[in-house]
C-alpha cells in the first residue's frame, strides 16, 4: 500500500514523499493515519538542529529523520494473531507523521467514544506530560508552578490542578499562551521572563514560595531561576530535554535547603502494567482518555492551526518563525 509521509532530510529542510507499507505480520495491524499532532518543541529542535554534539538528540536526529511520535488512526487490516484490535478500531500510535503505519497491536492504544481523533492526537504527549506530573507528587493544597505554557505545560497544567494544588502558577511570556492556561486549571498567570518572577511568587506565597517547580521549556537557562522559586525541602522536576545540557547549571543554596530535582523521560515508564507498576504507558494514556470524555480534561480548545500533511511546509514555518501564534498544530490525514 502506498502513502505519503513528512521527512526532514536535512537542517531546516523537509519533504512530503512517498512510501509504501506493507502487510501486517502476525502480531501487527495495519492502521490509516486520520489525525497527528506536531510536536512543536521536539520536532522543531530537530528541523533546525538545536542542539549540541554529543547529546542524546545528535544521536537520534539522523536525515533523513522521520518527525512525529502521537497519531490517531483507523485500522485497517490485523494479522491472525491479534485478538485485541479488528478493523473499523480507532487508535492511537506512538508513529510519524506518514498516512499508513504497520504497529505491534501490543503498542496501539484504544480510543473510547466520545474523544475524537484530534483530541486524541495528543495521548503521546498526555503521557508523557502524566509522567513528569507523577515525578513531582503533587499533594492536596500544595502550591506549584509551571514554567512554560506551552503544549507540554497546558498539560502539566491540567494534571497538577486535578491533584489538588492548591495554586497553580503558570509563567510565559505569551499573553495568548497564559489566557488558556487560565481556562484549564492555572490559578494564577504571570507575564514575565523567568528572571522576574521571584518578588512575584513571594508576594503570592506569603513568602513560602513553591512546593513543586515544573520546568517545561526545554531551555538550558531556566534551571538556575527556576531552583530560586523552590521552597525549603521543596522539588523542581525537569520535564523538558535541553539540546544544550552542558549549559545548565545549579545555584547557591540547592543543598542547604535540601532541594530535591528530577528529570521525567517518557522511556522510563512503564511499558505494561504490573502490581508494581501499574502506571504504564498505555495505563496512563487511557487516564488521559478517560478525563477527556469525563470532561475533566480539555484540549480540543487548545488547537489552533489543522493543516492537511502537504502543506508541512507552511506548517513547520509557522512553528519555526511565528511559534507565539500557535498551540495544537494538527496534520489531518483525512484530506490526502
Amino acid at each position: 500500500m502506498r502513502g505519503i509521509g513528512i521527512v526532514f532530510t536535512g537542517k531546516d529542510q523537509l519533504e512530503v514523499r512517498d512510501m509504501e507499507v506493507g502487510e501486517p505480520k502476525p502480531d501487527q495491524v495495519l492502521v490509516q493515519a486520520s489525525a497527528s499532532l506536531i510536536s512543536t518543541g521536539t520536532e522543531c529542535i530537530c528541523l533546525q538542529r538545536n542542539f549540541a554534539p554529543g547529546t542524546n538528540w545528535e544521536a537520534w536526529v539522523k536525515y533523513p529523520f522521520h518527525p512525529g511520535y502521537s497519531m490517531a488512526g483507523q485500522v485497517l487490516k490485523a494479522g491472525d494473531n491479534v485478538k485485541t484490535l479488528k478493523p473499523g478500531d480507532r487508535v492511537l500510535c506512538s508513529r510519524p507523521h506518514a498516512q499508513y503505519h504497520l504497529v505491534g497491536a501490543d503498542d496501539a492504544v484504544l480510543i473510547p467514544d466520545g474523544v475524537s481523533d484530534a483530541e486524541a492526537a495528543w495521548g503521546k504527549l498526555a503521557y508523557i506530560t502524566q509522567h513528569g506530573s507523577r515525578r513531582g507528587d503533587v499533594k492536596l493544597g500544595e502550591v506549584a508552578v509551571v514554567i512554560g505554557a506551552g503544549l507540554l505545560g497546558q498539560l502539566v497544567t491540567q494534571y497538577v490542578s486535578l491533584c489538588g494544588a492548591a495554586e497553580v502558577v503558570v509563567v510565559d511570556t505569551v499573553p495568548k499562551r497564559l489566557e488558556m492556561a487560565a481556562s484549564h486549571g492555572a490559578t494564577r498567570t504571570i507575564c514575565k521572563p523567568i528572571d522576574q518572577v521571584q518578588d512575584d511568587l513571594k508576594a503570592i506565597t506569603g513568602g513560602a514560595m513553591a512546593d513543586v517547580v515544573f520546568d517545561v521549556t526545554g531551555h538550558w537557562s531556566v534551571l538556575p531561576k527556576a531552583l530560586e522559586l523552590v521552597r525549603r525541602f521543596g522539588r523542581l522536576v525537569i520535564v523538558g530535554d535541553t539540546g544544550e545540557p552542558e549549559k545548565q547549571h545549579l545555584i547557591h543554596g540547592v543543598l542547604a535547603r535540601d532541594l530535591t530535582i528530577m528529570g521525567a523521560h517518557d522511556v522510563n515508564s512503564p511499558r505494561q502494567t504490573t502490581d508494581f507498576t501499574p502506571w504504564s504507558q498505555q495505563a496512563m494514556t487511557g487516564l488521559f482518555y478517560r478525563y477527556l470524555a469525563q470532561g475533566r480534561m480539555r484540549v480540543g480548545d487548545l488547537i489552533t492551526h489543522t493543516y492537511s500533511p502537504k502543506q508541512a511546509t507552511e506548517a513547520y514555518g509557522l512553528l519555526t518563525q511565528r511559534r507565539a501564534e500557535a498551540m495544537g498544530v494538527i496534520f489531518d490525514w483525512r484530506s490526502v
